[in-house]
């Protein structure tokens, strides 16, 4: 075929594919005209994916079987009957991440894969992820298949999900298939011909990430660093990502990830505590000296970037340190500088628990310390793509919002002591560090020393975590704060134009102890082509925060001032916040009226249990939206 013939070949595939796909009006990068047009990419969290069997699993003493396609991850039934079968269909090895010989399971595909994870009427509100938020996209006329939910299995590290899985190549080429809107088998046509058709219909699309899907994305980019031409990087993350919104992401990781290494985590699930034969979430900052010393200043300003040491190990004074001979080698070398004797308790950072140096420390008396040993060097270390136990920069893309939940109790350390028993019960709690309300204190009660934060994180992930991505903001910030829930705008706080000197910002603002507020950190002098803002809400829960009704209401509302091209502001306006559904819709019994009279009025339908299911918005409320694209 001559170069012409394969010119014209090309050029009439174009064509057809613009025919077929309907092409919109041209609008590369940008966001613009009908939002029923946007393409939403959905990253889920750790565990919040369905697994399904891929095998036929015989479970003596049990009438449940498992077939290909049961599910597996999380199937209470099975779960409560079948438990000694549910792990061997649940658990990897913990070397090399294969299935157990006699059971696999694969993550489910689609929407229904992270929305009920244990679909029931009792189990399913239970079990519910994204459920809420697919209803708010249904709601305000999203397409079907412009929500696009990208279910992977969280028991393997990233390296393992290209590997097994091919991950990062299919969530590259559903990038391309959401610029099209084509099904599936037709992307070798979006494939072929995706830089004009690209160039006639724009439309790129909006990444929500959830708690660690967040540090899947990430690895994702980096990936694609690799599969790219440097000089087109760029470019293509601006062709085919809008903006990224990153909810409840553990940047510098999650303490808790710690006590599931050592002691196990059973997710409030009745079964013995295993420690998880899989470390993907394990995510610590990693930075300062590679050597200890004894110094005042590394116990009480370092912590590698957290508010407190992570693990506290108590050393049994009646055998002392002798009995464990990789930790009085820890303590003989790190201490050997200065005479301060030897400790009856270690304590390490963040730091040295992402560089190995704890689990060597304890590797004579903790046999499972050297898997983990193996698998912090093969999956982490040694990456070829990304080391993740490395703090974030701010991702290349134009649009970053951080969103996460504060002000609840957050674990963010642990007192352990061996208690003589073998694996998996070799390791005893015996105090746990809470951070809170801007102090720390132990399950006991005690005040603890360390670097506490101006608030406290979202009950799994540390403040200092969450809060990294306020390094992202440009050198000077709005900072906003308004209730979470509907209101006139007398109770914003507002202030302009604050200097950012890349670290926590801390507002003066007061607050109503029976409200709860959304504090918003907007660029007030962005970083040329980027555009950053961090949400803060007040006692948002880290699993439930996508199931806010506040937050979708707010990034429904940021995406709708973005479509309109003409606004004048960077942002949306926090001036008040109106009823958008019916359910925002309530009955006032103080005045016998609905709430909200300007927007909502009473109107029964048939069915209606109450007078606040009778409240609904006018017809005439759609204006409303009109007055955030100011």
């Amino acid at each position: 075929m001559s170069g012409e013939q394969r010119k014209r070949r090309r050029l009439a595939m174009t064509l057809a594919a613009v025919l077929f796909l309907g092409i919109l009006e041209p609008g590369q990068g940008e966001l613009k005209g009908d939002y029923s047009k946007i393409s939403g990419i959905i990253i889920p969290g750790f565990a919040s994916t369905q697994l399904r069997a891929w095998s036929i699993l015989d479970c003596p003493y049990s009438p449940l079987d498992f077939y290909p396609l049961d599910l597996v991850w999380l199937d209470s039934t099975k779960l409560l009957s079948a438990v000694n079968c549910w792990l061997k269909c649940m658990l990897l090895d913990p070397y090399n991440q294969t299935d157990h010989p006699e059971c696999k399971s694969r993550p489910d595909s689609g929407l229904s894969a992270i929305t009920e994870l244990d679909p029931g009427y009792i189990t399913g509100p239970l079990s519910s992820v994204w459920k809420e938020w697919v209803k708010w996209c249904i709601e305000f006329g999203i397409e079907a298949n412009a929500i696009i939910a990208v279910p992977y299995d969280w028991r393997l590290p990233p390296s393992m999900l290209e590997e097994r899985d091919l991950y990062f190549h299919k969530l590259k080429y559903i990038f391309w298939f959401t610029l099209f809107s084509l099904p599936l088998p037709l992307m070798h046509v979006a494939w072929l011909t995706f830089e004009t058709a690209l160039k006639l219909r724009g439309g790129p699309s909006i990444v929500f990430a959830h708690s660690l899907g967040n540090n899947v994305f990430r690895y994702f980019l980096e990936w694609l660093k690799l599969e790219i031409a440097p000089k087109q990087y760029i470019q293509w993350l601006d062709d085919h990502i809008y903006a990224y919104f990153a909810v409840g992401a553990p940047l510098l990781g999650s303490t808790e990830t710690v006590k599931a290494l050592l002691s196990g985590n059973t997710f409030g699930l009745p079964v013995s505590e295993v420690s998880g034969n899989s470390s993907i979430d394990v995510q610590f900052i990693w930075k300062g000296h590679q050597t200890y010393q004894c110094e005042e200043k590394e116990f009480q300003s370092n912590y590698s970037g957290f508010s407190t040491n992570i693990i506290n190990i108590e050393i049994p004074s009646t055998r002392g340190i002798d009995a464990y001979p990789s930790v009085s080698e820890f303590a003989q070398t790190n201490l050997s500088s200065m005479e301060c004797g030897l400790p009856t308790q270690l304590s390490f950072s963040a730091r040295e628990i992402a560089d190995g140096t704890f689990f060597k420390a304890i590797e004579d008396y903790d046999s499972d310390s050297k898997r983990t040993l193996h698998q912090l060097k093969k999956s982490y270390h040694a990456d070829p793509v990304l080391n993740p136990l490395t703090p974030w920069d701010r991702p290349p893309i134009k649009n970053v919002f951080c969103i996460y939940g504060v002000d609840l109790r957050t674990e963010v350390g642990y007192y352990f002591a061996p208690s003589g028993k073998p694996y998996p019960d070799n390791w005893i709690i015996t105090d746990i560090i809470y951070e809170a309300e801007g102090s720390l204190f132990s399950r006991s009660g005690n005040q603890v020393e360390g670097n506490p934060g101006a608030s406290s994180g979202d009950d799994a992930v540390p403040y200092h975590s969450l809060s990294w991505c306020k390094n992202w903001l440009g050198p000077r910030v709005n900072i906003t704060r308004a209730p979470q829930s509907e209101h006139d705008g007398s109770d914003v706080q507002v202030e302009l134009n604050v200097e950012h000197h890349y670290e926590d910002l801390v507002p003066n603002m007061t607050r109503s102890p029976r409200v709860k507020y959304i504090t918003y950190y907007e660029d007030s002098e962005s970083i040329p082509g980027k555009r950053t803002a961090v949400w803060e809400l007040d006692k948002a829960n880290h699993r439930n925060i996508v199931r806010s009704p506040a937050l979708m209401r707010e990034l429904w509302l940021q995406i709708w001032h973005d479509i309109h091209v003409d606004a004048p502001s960077n942002f949306v306006t926090k001036a008040k916040r109106g009823p958008l559904r019916d359910d925002d819709c309530y009955w006032d019994y103080g005045k016998a009226r609905c709430a909200w009279p300007e927007y909502c009025e009473y109107r029964y339908v048939f069915g209606d249990v109450h007078l606040g299911q009778s409240c609904r918005l006018r017809n005439s409320s759609a204006d409303a939206l009109l007055h955030y694209i100011e």
